[in-house]
Parts: C-alpha cells; sequence; structure tokens
C-alpha cells in the first residue's frame, strides 16, 4: 500500500471534454494499476451516476479493475452531482446509488427547463436526463464547442429568469473558494460544455468530505493527496483536504482559465490540457510508486 489518494473530476482529466468519453487508453490502465496498488480514489464530478457507471467504470471493468478492488485494501468511490449523490465502486461495478433529496430542485423546475430546451435551445443543447438532484443543460456532441458557448449566455439569461419565476432565489457563477454563500438557495453555473442548475450546498468540497468519509470507514487514509480537474471550482476538493491537515497538491488541467492562489502547491502538465494532462500525471505516478 502507498500514502497517496486520488481525488478526480471527471470532464477534462479523465473524460474528454470533445468526445465525453474517456480517448486515451493509458488512463485507463494506469487508474487499474494505481488502485490495485491500494491507492483510494474517488471521482468527484457534477456528472450523473449513470454517466459514470457508463463512461467510466464500465471501461475499468473491462481493463481488469474487477481484479484490482478484489485485492484486500483495495478502494474506488464516486460522487455524483456534485455531492448530491453518491456509491462505492466494488468488483460488481458501481453499488447503491445514494441520493440527498434534500437539495434537489423542486420537479416542476425541472419540467419546464426541459419545456425551455425543447422549444428554443434544442439546435445546440440537450437537458441530461440522468440527473437526480440537478439539472444539466449540455453541449450536444454534434455542434462545435464555439456554436454552443455562442448561444449558452442567451439559455443562461432564459434559464435564471425561469427558475427565479418559480420564486427560489438563485445567483449565477461557479464558487471558487470555501467561503460561505449567504442565504441564496441555488446558483447557475456555466462551464465550458453544460449550465448547471444545483443548489448551493453543493460543491467538490462536498464531494471530497463525503469521499474522505467512506475512506475513512473502510480503512487508513493516506497523508498525501492530489486532486485534479479542469475547473477553477475544483480548487475546492484540495481546499477540504488542506483545511483537514493533508498533504495536497492540486493538479490544474486547464490552467488558461487561471491558477488561483493557494496556500498549497498547483501543478500542471507543461503545455498539456485536459485529458492529455491528466494522462501524463497519472503515468507519472505510475512511475513514481515503480508499479511498472
Amino acid at each position: 500500500m502507498h500514502n497517496l489518494g486520488l481525488l478526480f473530476d471527471v470532464d477534462g482529466p479523465i473524460a474528454s471534454p470533445v468526445t465525453r468519453s474517456i480517448s486515451i487508453g493509458s488512463i485507463v490502465t494506469d487508474l487499474v494499476t494505481l488502485c490495485a496498488a491500494g491507492v483510494p480514489i474517488a471521482f468527484i464530478t457534477g456528472r450523473s451516476d449513470a454517466f459514470i457507471r457508463d463512461e467510466v467504470v464500465a471501461p475499468l471493468l473491462e481493463a481488469g479493475l474487477a481484479d484490482a478492488l478484489a485485492i484486500e485494501g483495495t478502494r474506488m468511490f464516486g460522487v455524483f452531482e456534485k455531492g448530491a449523490s453518491w456509491a462505492r465502486i466494488t468488483s460488481e461495478g458501481m453499488g447503491e446509488v445514494a441520493v440527498d433529496q434534500g437539495v434537489a430542485l423542486p420537479s416542476d423546475v425541472t419540467r419546464d427547463i426541459r419545456d425551455l430546451v425543447a422549444r428554443d435551445f434544442s439546435d445546440t443543447m440537450f437537458l441530461d436526463e440522468t440527473k437526480l438532484a440537478m439539472i444539466s443543460v449540455e453541449q450536444r456532441t454534434d455542434i462545435s464547442s464555439e456554436t454552443y458557448l455562442a448561444d449558452q449566455p442567451r439559455f443562461t439569461e432564459a434559464s435564471f429568469a425561469l427558475v427565479a419565476g418559480h420564486g427560489l432565489g438563485v445567483r449565477l457563477g461557479a464558487r471558487e473558494s470555501p467561503d460561505t454563500q449567504g442565504e441564496v438557495p441555488f446558483r447557475l453555473d456555466p462551464t465550458i460544455i453544460s449550465v448547471d442548475i444545483e443548489s448551493i450546498l453543493l460543491d467538490k468540497d462536498r464531494g471530497a468530505k463525503r469521499a474522505l468519509e467512506y475512506f475513512a470507514a473502510s480503512g487508513p487514509l493516506p497523508t498525501t493527496w492530489r486532486s485534479v480537474g479542469d475547473s477553477r471550482s475544483d480548487y475546492l476538493m484540495a481546499d477540504h483536504l488542506h483545511t483537514a491537515g493533508y498533504d495536497v497538491a492540486h493538479v490544474d488541467v486547464r490552467p488558461s482559465d487561471g491558477i488561483l492562489e493557494r496556500p498549497y502547491p498547483i501543478i500542471v502538465e507543461g503545455d498539456l490540457i485536459h485529458d492529455e494532462a491528466g494522462a501524463a500525471f497519472l503515468a507519472h505516478w505510475v512511475r513514481e510508486l515503480a508499479l511498472r
């Protein structure tokens, strides 16, 4: 067993933001290798459990994850929708998914967002019907990023008005620091491939806390951790680890957004970005731990 734990955002460092799937084979094999060596790995994502089951866990199982997780002391965990749902990942695949209904949006808001997308935005985006607590409206994969991003502000404005029209407090923008959020219960978070509508209680630090609680209940915790993400809000994973007293560094695979100032190291993989940077990071630790 090695004194290392890993927390990964999925879109960007693991799954290509273009294909929305794992496109680099070494990412799959290196994740399995590290898991088999006893490195606890958690996926902390805004994606749904269905996405992680189909696009992450399934290829990992094909690459030998079941054998890796059959080894005593190996652990993998998934936190979905930024902490609204979660599940163990075992040698049999995704375990039972738990959902925090206390952070879910009202069903009539989801219904009206669905109607809004179908009526005015179906040429560029679609509603992710697999979400259990939050709402995500995502870029269609058959259009360019430039086309989607040109239409995103129009959707953001319309959906903000819709949520507010339901009498719900709402604000715009992702959270980049662990500071308190105030009393507004929901936010709109535009990303490079989606707009998420979610409870302000949901974020990557909540997901990190959930993952650490699971790992602590199932075995000893490493003292060294690395978090990996492509958004500024992904720094919140490392913020939680740092506050909890762990030796942590954060790997930013899209530093062009601006590297945040933090009291812990920030790592970039040279000129590599997204899943190419994620692959380089994983390959480094496979070499560092002399696993290949």
